[in-house]
């Protein structure tokens, strides 16, 4: 049986050197992250598989899923857990075809519609956002508490929530309806990683917060 896709979701920060970037990944693991997702823009193959390769292994070491960004075949390459896929990416029709092993996660930013099209296409989460000011993408538009609360109403699958997530505004997001919180700045702009990965970690540690979603 995979680990949850519930708890802390944490997005590595880009852009930074390879070293730094495994080095804030394993700290977010030890911390108690329980998806740990890369995101890296550069057009640079060979550094993209180094990594996607040691935080594969950095995540099974700690039972934490790998997803990766954008890229299906890097995905497959590597043995991800699963790929994230945005607007622009590849088609989620397309690549349940190509990968029905994976987890695939769908951005649907503040559109209750898209999600519901992607959970019709065989998508295994959502995730919706920004909901607050964010430093990864201050050009992103905002998304409203209330998607978060409709989408546990009318769907079935795991809900993430995105964007500008500190620790003091997530309890806001929990008691919304979402299960996984995905957080870059949040997390890895503080200087002790670990431990913010640990209190974002322990505020799902009460189990009446949210009931868990496992992926079988």
């Amino acid at each position: 049986m995979e680990p949850e896709l519930r708890g802390l979701y944490a997005i590595t920060p880009w852009p930074l050197a390879e070293q730094q970037v495994l080095q804030l990944a394993e700290q977010a693991l030890r911390g108690g992250a329980a998806v740990l997702q890369l995101r890296d823009k550069s057009d640079d193959a060979p550094r993209r598989l180094r990594l996607a390769r040691a935080l594969r292994e950095a995540c099974q070491r700690h039972r934490a899923l790998f997803i990766v960004n954008d890229d299906l075949a890097l995905a497959q390459a590597v043995g991800a857990d699963g790929v994230h896929l945005g607007r622009d990416d590849t088609d989620l029709a397309q690549a349940r075809a190509q990968a029905p092993e994976l987890i695939i996660g769908v951005s649907c930013y503040a559109s209750l519609e898209r999600a519901e099209r992607a959970q019709a296409l065989g998508a295994d989460y959502v995730a919706f956002g920004r909901f607050f000011a964010s430093r990864s993408k201050p050009e992103a538009s905002p998304a409203p508490l209330e998607v978060l609360r409709q989408a546990r109403e009318r769907l079935f699958l795991p809900v993430v929530a995105i964007g500008g997530i500190t620790l003091d505004n997530a309890p806001r997001l929990l008691a919304a309806g979402a299960q996984a919180l995905a957080v870059i700045d949040g997390l890895f702009g503080q200087v002790d990683v670990e431990a913010s990965a640990r209190r974002f970690a322990g505020l799902f540690a009460r189990g009446d917060i949210l009931a868990p979603f496992q992926i079988d």
